[in-house]
């Protein structure tokens, strides 16, 4: 067999593989001897069907599965011959060409190669912690987070035009060319906060100063951005019916709040657990900002390819992970106008910057000879069965079923290692954050710990 390598790149190859005719042959033969002991043919006895016969009843079908086997059983050897570290699936060139007895075998095929890392030299970084306090003032604003959760919505008592800031009862519905629009259709009993643009600011404002029981038509265009592909573009025309003004009554901060959100039996207790959160939060965000330093250092000073095979693998797993966050909310990808295709476009330099970081983490676990304690990965397991509230038992059971995952889990546990030596041997100042830099409002760390 003779392979003719061709670099397209440090990590991209072509091959040019050639089968010597006589093993064409003799893959024919042994196909057709095989097929002659299980084929029954009319007028002929098991085994004794001529080969003449069997090429003409079966011949396409044979031809294309002795193709499939020389060109699976060259690949691999070429590979072995040639020492090639291959990712992902190899790409056979097409129209695929097909065995033909007497000739030898010629294919193209283009394979992703792992590149060779050098060693990466990590030791003495200079990196920057930032210690974020907790201030009295992101207390607050997630104490009032919490009291929204809990505000009644109390129908308004006196008479009075719908404003901004009250919480609408209507009911709605869309028309275009005075036939109902079904991408909008018919909505009884629909709640919206005047103000807050839940379908677009010009329908809070159309709505603004009516009285219940009032009815009114107006026609909005939606823009061609609009998140709702089926609305974008659209003119819609509306007609608005008001049911009933409610206000949003808060409730005070006292012991009796607290005891909404959990074992909590006074207000201070429940400041202490928000602001242990706040803290888990806060001490997450500065590791994450650790490592981003870490990666943009050593990215700066190793150099190496990546394999598109990796690309595409971290795009595949950031699309699934954006699409069961929207089916978290009850929302579709392909109604936003997100396809694989747009999502590959406008995210394919997350993918490889992603990519590029896995690569280096790697090299650092097999030039460190890292490994994970069984112990270590226990623990972990128990941490994530506390998290989600299930027995540590019937998680091992679901590792035990699913062995990739646990494999995943090992592998992320590796790669933490790794980060922890790398910022071991590093030079770490720390600094206190300025008050601008803390995360306000509804970027700071979530309390649904608090409330658990």
């Amino acid at each position: 067999m003779q392979v003719n390598v061709e670099d397209l790149s440090s990590v991209s190859k072509r091959l040019e593989i050639e089968v010597p005719a006589e093993v064409v042959g003799r893959e024919l033969d042994t196909a057709y001897r095989d097929l002659n002991k299980k084929a029954k043919v009319k007028g002929f006895r098991p085994g004794k069907t001529p080969r003449n016969v069997l090429e003409r009843l079966y011949g396409k079908d044979t031809i294309g599965e002795v193709t499939a086997k020389l060109i699976q059983d060259s690949l691999t050897e070429a590979v072995r011959e040639k020492a090639l570290p291959m990712v992902g699936d190899p790409e056979i060139e097409k129209p695929l060409p097909m065995v033909a007895p007497g000739s030898p075998f010629k294919f193209q095929v283009t394979l992703d190669v792992r590149p060779e890392l050098p060693d990466i030299d990590f030791s003495g970084l200079e990196l920057t912690k930032t210690i974020y306090p907790i201030t009295d003032q992101e207390m607050d604003i997630q104490l009032k987070m919490l009291q929204k959760k809990v505000a009644e919505r109390k129908p308004l008592e006196e008479e009075r035009p719908l404003r901004k800031g009250d919480y609408a009862g209507i009911d709605y519905e869309g028309l275009q060319n005075g036939k109902p629009f079904e991408a909008v259709g018919a909505n009884e009993g629909y709640t919206l906060k005047v103000g807050d643009k839940s379908i677009l600011p010009e329908f809070d404002d159309e709505i603004t100063g009516m009285l219940p029981g009032e009815t009114r038509n107006f026609t909005l265009a939606f823009p061609e951005d609009y998140r709702n592909a089926q609305l974008a573009g659209q003119t819609v025309d509306f007609k608005v019916t008001l049911k009933e003004i409610r206000m949003e009554v808060l409730p005070e901060f006292n012991d009796e709040f607290a005891k909404n959100f959990g074992p909590f039996e006074t207000l201070e207790a429940l400041k202490d657990a928000i602001g242990a959160n706040l803290k888990q939060g806060y001490d997450k965000r500065s590791e994450q900002e650790l490592n981003e330093q870490v990666f943009s250092a050593l990215l700066e000073k190793t150099e190496f390819e990546v394999p598109e095979t990796f690309v595409v693998a971290e795009l595949g797993m950031l699309f699934e992970e954006t699409r069961r966050k929207f089916a978290y909310s009850n929302m579709k990808m392909e109604d936003l106008g997100i396809t694989p295709e747009t999502f590959a476009e406008k995210y394919r330099g997350v993918a490889l910057q992603q990519a590029r970081r896995q690569m280096l983490l790697a090299k650092v676990i097999e030039q460190e000879r890292l490994q994970v304690e069984p112990s270590a990965v226990e623990r972990e397991m128990a941490r994530i069965a506390t998290s989600a509230g299930i027995r540590i038992d019937e998680l091992r059971g679901h590792y035990a079923e699913n062995p990739e995952r646990r494999q995943v889990l090992e592998h992320t546990l590796l790669e933490k290692r790794a980060m922890d030596l790398i910022i071991s041997q590093s030079k770490v100042t720390e600094k206190q954050a300025e008050l601008e830099e803390a995360p306000a409002g509804d970027s700071a760390p979530s309390t649904e710990a608090a409330e658990a």
